[in-house]
């Protein structure tokens, strides 16, 4: 199920994390080895893109959003 990014927060790690509508969290990278996603600090971008939310389709509760 595509989500819509509301905001971005970075873990304890300094990883970038999406935060979308349905209350999920879902990591994030502009860096090799994963998705290229320059986006990811594009603060006007971010409202256009959607990701899809396993967590939804494996029906997880909502995540603690910062």
């Amino acid at each position: 199920m595509h989500r819509p990014i509301t905001g971005f927060h970075l873990d304890d790690g300094c990883h970038w994390v999406a935060q979308l509508a349905c209350g999920h969290n879902q990591h994030v990278s502009h860096e090799p080895p994963w998705n290229s996603r320059p986006w990811v600090v594009t603060v006007c971008a971010n409202a256009r893109e959607r990701l899809n939310c396993v967590k939804c389709e494996l029906g997880a509760p909502k995540d603690e959003q910062p």
